[in-house]
């Protein structure tokens, strides 16, 4: 179990202006970074230990403090940056400490269609995302396109398709299925939205007045479905979160088939974070993608 050294603890406190925490507990849950909970004698926050040779907290602490601009804070809540520090290459993220509850999810299905629906009437009219960002351990690369389609081939599955630790597809399927993703996403009009680019149930919760909370995003400019198709990947999500998104963005023709093509991005990541099982699914997607 790692520990805190007392010189990050100072210098935590230093910086909240506070004297040594009331308690310190480790908390589980996380795949990439230790946590805790470290309570004062006014607050609970939760802190996040990077001892990786890549900024992800810094990354985190951005899109957390961007997503933030787009909330109804009456139905979502998305996790207040509290502190960043960086201290001998090791990155500490302080967020304010929320209490999960199992509540129904209607907040969390309409608080996210308005986050959507809020940022895309003010997004920048471009796909994509200005720094470097990461999902899960994996780049994500930073870049800005007009054309959803480039951002998508261009940032998203090219670059995870060149990471593909196994050579399981030659270049002509490649080929193949760029081209197809490119005809099955023609003649689609997308919403551009900030989405939260990384949305599994793990990701996601309701608080103790049953609003929704999403957090641990990697969040980009992009087709607001991406998010809704992600959390259709590992289940978790109810009928109810369902029904109140869609009263805020109705399916559209071609959302089943979107599913798939948007999914393709996360089986190539997890395949490249983890290997075994999901290079098989990879080779199925891609047969899924090529027989639409």
């Amino acid at each position: 179990m790692q520990k805190l050294s007392p010189i990050e603890i100072n210098e935590i406190c230093e910086e909240l202006g506070e004297t040594y925490p009331k308690s310190i507990e480790q908390v589980h849950g996380g795949d990439i970074h230790s946590a805790w909970q470290i309570e004062f004698s006014n607050k609970k926050l939760f802190l996040k230990r990077n001892i990786r040779n890549k900024k992800f907290l810094e990354f985190e602490k951005y899109c957390l403090q961007n997503l933030r601009k787009y909330i109804n804070q009456e139905n979502l809540v998305i996790p207040e940056v509290i502190a960043y520090k960086n201290i001998k290459n090791i990155e500490i993220l302080l967020i304010e400490w929320i209490d999960m509850h199992n509540f129904d999810q209607k907040k969390l299905g309409k608080g996210l269609g308005e986050l959507h629906l809020k940022s895309a009437e003010s997004n920048p009219k471009m796909f994509g995302f200005p720094v470097e960002g990461f999902i899960g351990t994996t780049d994500q690369k930073k870049g800005l396109e007009d054309n959803w389609i480039d951002c998508f081939l261009n940032l998203r599955i090219i670059p995870q398709l060149l990471s593909l630790k196994s050579r399981i597809l030659d270049k002509e399927i490649i080929n193949k299925v760029k081209e197809k993703i490119k005809s099955e996403l023609l003649n689609h009009k997308p919403i551009n939205a900030l989405v939260h680019g990384d949305l599994w149930s793990g990701n996601a919760g309701m608080d103790k007045n049953g609003k929704g909370v999403i957090f641990d995003p990697a969040s980009w400019w992009a087709d607001n479905e991406v998010d809704i198709a992600m959390t259709k990947l590992f289940g978790g999500f109810r009928k109810e979160f369902y029904e109140e998104y869609h009263r805020i963005f109705p399916i559209k023709n071609g959302f089943e088939k979107r599913i798939i093509i948007y999914n393709f991005y996360h089986i190539l990541n997890h395949a490249n974070m983890f290997g075994g099982g999901y290079l098989n699914q990879v080779e199925d997607y891609v047969k899924a993608i090529l027989n639409m």
